[in-house]
């Protein structure tokens, strides 16, 4: 992935915009990544791809419950808060 400084970023703004058409660029701030600019096709795809999972989760959740397969909330909660899912 290509990377630019913010001040790059400022100062060459319309080469970053044909830019991220192709890929998605890391912008850096004091050396470190401060953000990520991608085309508004690549967004609309991963919002798209978010929406499958959480459809896809919402269903298997309704599968679970009518089968009677739950979980307990507490393990359910500190899962989630340390990213573990199947």
């Amino acid at each position: 992935m290509d990377t630019l400084t913010a001040n790059q970023a400022k100062t060459q703004f319309g080469d970053l915009l044909l830019r991220v058409q192709r890929a998605p660029v890391q912008i850096s701030r004091n050396g470190k990544p401060a953000a990520v600019m991608i085309s508004h096709e690549e967004y609309e795809s991963y919002e798209r791809l978010k929406q499958q999972v959480l459809q896809s989760r919402a269903r298997q959740a309704r599968e679970d419950i009518a089968a009677g397969n739950l979980a307990d909330g507490e393990a359910f909660f500190d899962e989630l808060e340390a990213g573990v899912h199947d």
